[in-house]
């Protein structure tokens, strides 16, 4: 697999968030739309699986297929660098500032956005026939995903929303660990196997990913879900995000970085020399 260690990747990522800040305005948002448009097409893709097959393990098995194919191609989630981009900025990077971060992630969230209401807007055609007919039953199903996780949150008060952020936090615990697993490996096999696994965890254990609700949500409205865009962002996305970033900087980000990047000195080695009696 050509595996890298882990000092290696770690300062892998440090040159990645210093890559990302500094790229142009054009780039970060076609790369980020991109992204939001394929994880949208894989979303859908697992849940229509889960829905007819009635075998949750099985989509989230096949989810994965498209986080993989925009980090081959060079696309960008939120929840990447939300990541990335801090550590470039701890290391000193020359360049490297708070605003340039806070303009990265606001390009990225932006495309994200986007990327995943062009593919929320084209299958809500696909399904309703032009808009002339109801939903089929995957839209019915992604509607009621939309309404449990907006009012259903909504109806424990702010136990609720506490409980998306922490659920946002364990999911970009989980996805940042599959980002980083792209710079694992130096092979697409390597690096396949690393993004898979933790991906796969996030989605059958349904933690709340900002990009992935980007989709789910709008195209849960359009398919005649019972929740307002107010309900969406406070009770979801605005959770969801903070979520993410805090959970992947301080579960993986923070914690390759210290440990890796900036390792701590070796203890020194006590030895205590027996004194022998005259």
């Amino acid at each position: 697999m050509a595996y890298l260690a882990p000092a290696e990747f770690a300062t892998k990522m440090v040159d990645a968030g210093e890559s990302k800040i500094l790229m142009s305005t054009r780039d970060t948002v076609i790369r980020a739309y991109m992204a939001g448009a394929i994880l949208a097409l894989a979303a859908v893709f697992a849940v229509t699986i889960t829905q007819q097959t009635g075998i949750p393990i099985l989509g989230a098995a096949l989810f994965p297929v498209g986080f993989c194919m925009l980090y081959l191609l060079g696309f960008d989630l939120l929840t990447g660098v939300f990541v990335l981009a801090p550590l470039a900025l701890l290391d000193g990077r020359p360049g490297v500032t708070w605003s340039g971060v806070l303009r990265n992630w606001g390009l990225v969230f932006l495309g994200n956005f986007l990327g995943a209401l062009t593919v929320a807007l084209m299958m809500g055609f696909v399904f309703t026939f032009g808009f002339t007919s109801p939903p089929d039953q995957v839209g019915t199903y992604i509607a009621g995903i939309g309404e449990r996780r907006t009012v259903g949150y909504a109806a424990h008060g702010m136990g609720g929303w506490f409980t998306i952020f922490i659920r946002g936090m364990l999911c970009n615990w989980m996805v940042s660990t599959g980002v980083v697993g792209a710079m694992i490996s130096t092979t697409v096999s390597g690096k396949v196997i690393a993004m898979w696994m933790p991906i796969m965890v996030f989605f059958y254990m349904t933690f709340e990913h900002s990009v992935v609700n980007m989709f789910l949500f709008p195209f849960g409205l359009l398919m005649g879900g019972h929740f307002s865009i107010a309900d969406y962002f406070f009770w979801n996305e605005i959770p969801t995000v903070l979520g993410n970033l805090v959970g992947g900087l301080a579960f993986t980000g923070l914690t390759l970085y210290t440990t890796h990047v900036r390792t701590a000195p070796k203890r020194t080695a006590i030895r205590t020399e027996r004194r022998l009696a005259a």
